[in-house]
């Protein structure tokens, strides 16, 4: 089945462009069917390559779901226009007293900045206590990760001496969870953050299980509430070159970067990535959408709690 997105949103073209069934609202509109509602706050900078990049991995499902963006009234992109955002994005106000079947919070670039002095903390911290409500399942990704262990339970983030930056093998420690059904042993995940959380810090809450980890890159995935909250300290959604435009832009800068780990052919960046996560990106994303959202949310949406 197709993903439903709001007419005119710039992904439809490119994804049409590598085969990805996507429907706008005029075609859905004909369809007798009631859809999963996925909201995505989207904190990361570049605002369209975000929602390429989820919009991609959430349409490989045979399930339809309709996608709603989020912003914050206490932070204003600096990076996209304002007419996109006005175009496409709907207030957090304006989407809280709706029930949504799925939720994802996006990473964002401020893994250095003490919690509190973000900018939108405030309302940040509204959107995590409203989605245990509101939200059948979410998943935070990357910062909003960190972000939403320490709102909840005060887990603590570190920075790391090296930015975690590259591909980085990972394994399951519960692989009969349905989340990591068709996972092989071994599996790729993204990697881009100057700050880590901690086993010994998770492992003192009891409502925290750690699902997944890596020999180098730690902690990956926590499950709570059996599914309602996954919390994934990787970036599965990245697209081949993300890694390759964060190093170059980083050198052009002349910041302390070093190549990403694991990434380019024979470690040469004039080769290109090697990829070799985009399978497992799309089985977690597909897992979750339907084992923690299609199986547990109710008919009526309504009645989530």
């Amino acid at each position: 089945m197709p993903i439903k997105v709001q007419d005119k949103l710039p992904a439809i073209e490119q994804l049409k462009k590598e085969n990805i069934f996507v429907m706008d609202d005029s075609r859905a509109l004909s369809q007798d069917i009631r859809p999963l509602r996925i909201a995505i706050l989207n904190l990361m900078p570049i605002k369209v390559t975000t929602e390429n990049d989820f919009v991609r991995l959430l349409s490989n499902t045979p399930l339809q779901l309709e996608i709603e963006f989020m912003k914050l009234r206490s932070h204003i992109s600096k990076n996209t226009s304002a007419e996109h955002m006005e175009m496409f994005y709907h207030y957090f106000d304006q989407m809280r007293h709706n029930k949504y079947d799925g939720l994802i919070v996006t990473g964002a670039p401020l893994e250095q900045i003490d919690y509190e002095q973000v900018t939108y903390w405030k309302e940040l911290s509204d959107v995590f206590e409203w989605s245990r409500t509101n939200v059948t399942s979410t998943m935070f990704i990357c910062w909003a990760a960190q972000a939403a262990l320490y709102h909840f339970y005060k887990i603590p983030k570190y920075s790391t001496h090296d930015k975690v930056f590259g591909i980085f093998e990972h394994h399951a420690l519960e692989p009969q969870l349905p989340i990591f059904r068709g996972f092989d042993d071994v599996y790729y995940v993204p990697h881009s953050r100057h700050s880590e959380v901690r086993r010994s810090d998770i492992e003192k809450v009891p409502e925290l299980r750690i699902i997944s980890e890596s020999e180098d890159a730690g902690v990956h995935m926590v499950i709570e509430r059996n599914g309602r909250e996954f919390y994934v300290t990787g970036h599965s959604e990245y697209s081949p070159y993300t890694l390759d435009g964060e190093y170059k832009r980083d050198l052009a800068k002349r910041l302390p970067i070093k190549m990403p780990k694991n990434y380019y052919k024979d470690n040469d960046p004039r080769k290109g990535p090697l990829v070799r996560w985009r399978g497992h990106a799309n089985l977690l994303f597909s897992n979750w959408l339907n084992y923690y959202v299609y199986q547990e949310t109710p008919y009526d949406i309504n009645t989530i709690e």
